[in-house]
């Protein structure tokens, strides 16, 4: 037997408390025969928060972008068909719910439940109000440190939110301009009257990146000029301060109230 084949666990039946981790979505079918095996989706799961991001194939060349005042009506358009969200997972009477606190598309008509199962290295899952299914995948990371927080602006009450498993983590920050409900975010930003509003509806940050000796790195994100910056968080007990880029692509800081703690924050890189 190979070493790669020793180290695999057959996966657990799906609960709360064995959830935590890394998943990779494979595929999704809808119930019209839709398929997507392409998309990059990832998952990840802390102690009772998540955070998801979801992104199409086809990702078109952002390398002239540096700030959000740099996005043009094209960018928008291929920017506004992401998804990703952070809240809770819960699971009642069966079924697993994904509460969102933080959306990056418009609030939908319906919720996020379905019921998980395991077949062989694959879980998956079976939505409630609408039929589909998704197939989930283990990536192999860390377990520890594990630890999430739920955050607020001091300022103007805007959520965020903060996963960390190993040397991975995972951010979100809402937007200001929240979207209509009931629509597609690209049918918002279509709508939109000026360009400084088409720019709002899709300043919603959910990122993914490794935690090093030379920061928290962004490598993934929905604001793709956020991507190889840091993160560079600063706990203080009870407030959390994070690095950003503004609209003319300088950097400052954002500071927040830790109003969730799961786990026991830890910052620096341990080399675990």
């Amino acid at each position: 037997m190979s070493i790669a084949a020793s180290l695999v666990r057959p996966l657990p039946e799906p609960r709360l408390d064995n959830l935590t981790g890394l998943w990779r979505r494979s595929l999704i079918l809808w119930p019209d025969g839709r398929r997507d095996d392409t998309s990059w989706v990832n998952w990840l799961q802390g102690p009772g928060l998540y955070l998801d991001l979801r992104q199409p194939a086809g990702r078109p060349d952002f390398a002239h972008v540096a700030s959000l005042a740099d996005l043009t009506p094209r960018d928008m358009g291929w920017l506004a068909r992401q998804e990703g969200f952070a809240g809770e997972l819960v699971h009642e009477g069966g079924w697993f719910e994904w509460r969102r606190d933080i959306d990056f598309q418009p609030e939908a008509i319906y919720s996020d439940r379905g019921r998980l199962r395991v077949e062989g290295d694959v879980m998956i899952e079976e939505g409630a109000d609408i039929p589909y299914i998704e197939h989930w995948h283990r990536e192999p990371i860390a377990a520890e440190p594990c630890w999430a927080m739920r955050l607020r602006d001091r300022d103007g009450g805007r959520k965020a939110a903060l996963i960390r498993l190993g040397h991975l983590f995972m951010y979100a920050r809402d937007r200001v301009a929240m979207p209509p409900p009931h629509l597609h975010l690209r049918d918002c930003v279509a709508r939109a009257a000026t360009l400084d509003e088409a720019r709002a509806l899709v300043d919603c940050e959910i990122s993914q990146g490794i935690v090093t000796s030379a920061g928290w790195i962004v490598q993934r994100s929905s604001l793709p000029f956020r991507e190889g910056k840091t993160l560079a968080p600063v706990f203080g007990g009870a407030t959390l301060a994070t690095a950003d880029t503004d609209a003319d692509g300088r950097v400052m800081a954002r500071h927040w109230e830790v109003i969730d703690l799961r786990g026991t924050p830890v910052f620096e890189c341990r080399g675990e």
